[in-house]
């Protein structure tokens, strides 16, 4: 059996009790476009594969790769891409099997953030997404304006995906147990963002504001708005950028825009 490597931030589910939660809380249906990132020893995938009746798993160990490919060697319906999940093009694969992708996996800490946004850059592709995370990554993609964990990448997925907290695992259901405490997320994707964040300086704007989190939107949005530009929007300059809900960083990232023409 391989080992973990800790390259890769690998921690095998092997729970059977656990699994069977997740594979329930997937819900995966016969004709869904069923993927799997980073299926490791393959806990899930047998599970996913006769859930969907078809499953695409993308592999970057090329060890755990080869593993897999000879224990599925008889299924026609199970594809295996021998690559890195970042550099996936998942548009493709969604014209491929013609429809949304449903996307699954236990992901390696060290990627998870990178790998949300990549994905989502091809939101229109992808109809949901569940994700084994570190907890606190889960904590900060949930929280609410105002609270200790609330922060950029609350703030830039609340545009692109309806999340919610499906379950919390324990670091006894993987081998080997990580140092952390491990949480399912349920994305649901928009597949085009609300006429809100429709501005290129979104992104722009979130990151200014929380770039140094003590400063106030004054100080840290200055080189997009000044004072009287975010007053005018009803948003106090003097505030933090933690207390603002994402719509009103839509609005100033709109304001932004109209600014710069």
């Amino acid at each position: 059996m391989n080992r973990a490597r800790k390259r890769f931030g690998q921690h095998f589910l092997h729970d059977p009790a656990v699994i069977a939660r997740i594979v329930a809380a997937i819900a995966l249906q016969p004709g869904d476009a069923a993927v799997e990132i980073g299926p490791g020893r393959g806990a899930l995938t047998s599970q996913l594969l006769a859930a969907a009746g078809r499953l695409d798993a993308v592999e970057i160990d090329r060890d755990l790769a080869a593993e897999l490919r000879a224990r599925f060697a008889a299924q026609p319906h199970f594809t295996l891409h021998e690559q890195d999940a970042l550099e996936m093009d998942w548009r493709s694969l969604a014209l491929l099997r013609g429809t949304r992708l449903r996307v699954v996996g236990n992901l390696p800490y060290n990627i998870s953030t990178p790998l949300l946004f990549r994905l989502l850059r091809d939101a229109g592709s992808i109809l949901d997404m569940h994700f084994m995370l570190q907890k606190e990554v889960v904590d900060r993609i949930l929280a609410p304006p105002g609270s200790r964990t609330y922060g950029r990448l609350t703030v830039m997925l609340a545009p692109l995906a309806r999340a919610v907290r499906v379950l919390e695992v324990g670091a006894g259901a993987f081998q080997p147990p990580p140092q952390v405490s491990s949480a399912m997320v349920r994305l649901t994707v928009e597949p085009s963002p609300p006429e809100w964040a429709r501005t290129p300086l979104y992104a722009t704007l979130v990151t200014a504001a929380f770039g140094q989190r003590r400063k106030t939107l004054r100080n840290a949005l200055g080189g997009l708005l000044d004072a009287s530009q975010i007053s005018a929007l009803g948003i106090d300059p003097g505030a933090r950028a933690e207390v603002l809900a994402p719509e009103q960083f839509g609005a100033l990232a709109r304001a932004a825009a109209g600014s710069i023409r």
